[in-house]
């Protein structure tokens, strides 16, 4: 029986994960996105620790927005990452697409953060 999609990204992501670690210095910045939702997550992995967040689900962000899952979206948070990443003395991050194409969103965001001051 084949794989269905989302078990095929997952599968993707675990592969992915052998490889990507973050660190205190240089964490893992983590992109998730659902059918209603866009997440970035910093995580120094070698401590299980998340360093910071931002979403879709901050009124913050969202207001304004006219959807919380577009492109536009998308380069808010990854703006918004950046910002608080330099709060805590971060500027270099290893970028974890989560098992997902870097296209569309997952671009737009990366390319955000970049913008912002975030080195991949």
């Amino acid at each position: 029986m084949p794989l269905s999609r989302n078990d095929a990204r997952h599968k993707r992501h675990l592969r992915l994960r052998r490889k990507v670690v973050g660190t205190a210095q240089r964490p893992r910045l983590q992109v998730q996105s659902t059918l209603h939702h866009i997440y970035a997550i910093l995580v120094d992995d070698e401590r299980g620790h998340t360093m910071a967040a931002s979403s879709t689900r901050e009124k913050a962000i969202a207001s304004g927005l006219k959807s919380k899952t577009n492109i536009e979206a998308a380069k808010r948070i990854g703006a918004e990452i950046a910002a608080k990443a330099k709060g805590k003395g971060i500027t270099a991050v290893v970028f974890d697409t989560g098992g997902r194409k870097y296209h569309g969103r997952v671009a737009a965001l990366a390319e955000a953060a970049r913008e912002a001051g975030l080195e991949f």
